[in-house]
This record gives structure tokens, sequence and C-alpha cells, in this order.
């Protein structure tokens, strides 16, 4: 029986900062897909892993992510990936989660994060609608770590198997659903609520 909704932020709610690299690989002649290779190359300890666990800081990270790509071929500095993170909000995504919340589930945002800056009084409005906020950069785990989401199931106060679980990233995905979590991977807004209508079995737009 689910109990709660839990929501990536970038990539669900926002629209994927991948978009964003792609744009950025074009202008700066890299080769597409160039920046997330260097983010999957050694995942769990790299320079965007540390930053989102807040074992490093956004200067460190300029250097460290620079260093990282120049010796994958190309210098990217770690700023200019850092200015390409904030997405669009997806207001279908966003009236979901209304429907979601007055229907009576818990719900909560599990986002990797990373600190530094307000979010925009547009982001701080639909992060305010979730009971639960578990971002990376604060509780010194990130996604697809088990501990994240063990942390936000006792935040929540639900076990995994009465949650479902939306994320744009498959490798986020993996240990939530083998922890018992049904999941639901977005690839684009319509088909992600069309899913989780399914699940629900109630309208959500």
């Amino acid at each position: 029986m689910i109990q709660a909704v839990l929501w990536d932020f970038g990539g669900v709610i926002l629209t994927s900062p991948f978009e964003a690299f792609n744009r950025y690989e074009g202008e700066q002649s890299l080769p597409a897909d160039f920046i997330r290779s260097v983010n999957a190359a050694d995942p769990h300890s790299n320079a965007w892993a540390l930053l989102e666990r807040s074992d490093i800081g956004p200067e460190e990270f300029d250097t460290l992510f620079a260093a990282e790509s120049e010796a994958r071929g190309h210098r990217v500095p770690g700023a200019d990936v850092l200015a390409l993170l904030s997405g669009d909000i997806r207001p279908e995504m966003v009236a979901a989660l209304d429907l979601v919340i007055e229907s009576g589930y818990r719900t909560a945002c599990l986002t990797n994060n990373v600190l530094g800056g307000d979010p925009t009084p547009e982001v701080g409005a639909v992060m305010a609608r979730f009971d639960h906020v578990v971002e990376s950069s604060k509780v010194g785990v990130r996604k697809p770590e088990p501990r994240f989401y063990e942390i936000a199931c006792e935040l929540v106060g639900v076990e995994p198997a009465e949650c479902v679980f939306l994320d744009d990233l498959g490798i986020n995905l993996k240990p939530a659903a083998a922890m018992g979590m049904t999941t639901i991977k977005v690839v684009s807004a319509d088909e992600a609520i069309q899913d989780l209508e399914a699940v629900l079995q109630i309208p959500l737009r």
C-alpha cells in the first residue's frame, strides 16, 4: 500500500540540467555528453560526489573538476558547470504534486545538491510544498547511496515498500527498487505523470 511519493527535483520537477550541459558543449565545441562522462567517472569519489556531500566547496570543485575534465581531453572549469544547474519549473509536475498532496499522500523531495545560494522564489514555493526535503549537501550522503533513502524513509515515517520514487536517473532508482520502493524513471513529464497515475490509481491532471 503506497503511503508516500518521493520526488527528485532536477530533471523531475525542474527540466534536466543535462539539456543545459548539451547546449554548453555545443557552444564550446565539446563532444556531446562530455560533462556527464566526467561526472560518471569514479562516481562515488569524483569532484561532483565530493561537492554534493559537502566534502569540498565550490572553489575546490572549480579546480578539481577542471583537472578531471582535462584528464579526459577537454578542460572545463567547474564554475561553468555549476552555472548550468538551474532548470525551469515544469508546471504540470507541480500540478501533479499538488494533487498527490490533496489525496493525502506524504511527500518528500530527495535531491543531490550543493550548498550556496538561495533558491529563487518560484523554486522555494515548490520546495515548501513537500513534507520533507532531503538534501545531500546537508545530510552528508547522496543518491545512490542506500543511506540516503533510509534517511528519507525515516523522516517520512514509512517503509520503502510504502513509497513510490520518481527520478530521471536509473542509477538513482536501482538501489531504491532493491530496497522495495516502486520506482518511476522520468523521461518526460507526461509519461511520468501517466506512470504515477497508474501506480496511485488517481487522476493527476
